[in-house]
């Protein structure tokens, strides 16, 4: 699929001025994809074209863009640590 956004040229020069603009966007728009849970890990390295697991994991630090937890994981890891706890 082809994306076409009208950006107004002078901010397209500001924005494209530190890289590739069609590529921010397409990063933009997988990370905030990711962080909603529309799309997973696996999805996410192929839209980006990821070879390894790493580079995506890299990817997504850089970003602050860690794997959604709901509630229920969280109360369940933290039942877990105290558990383990002495």
């Amino acid at each position: 699929m082809n994306l076409i956004m009208r950006i107004p040229d002078d901010l397209a020069e500001r924005l494209s001025a530190s890289g590739d603009i069609e590529r921010q966007a397409l990063e933009a728009l997988a990370v905030e994809a990711y962080r909603t849970g529309r799309l997973t890990k696996p999805e996410l390295r192929r839209l980006l074209g990821f070879a390894t697991r790493g580079a995506l994991d890299g990817f997504l630090q850089a970003r602050d863009a860690y794997e959604p937890y709901s509630a229920a994981e969280i109360e369940r890891e933290r039942r877990d640590v105290q558990r383990l706890s002495f």
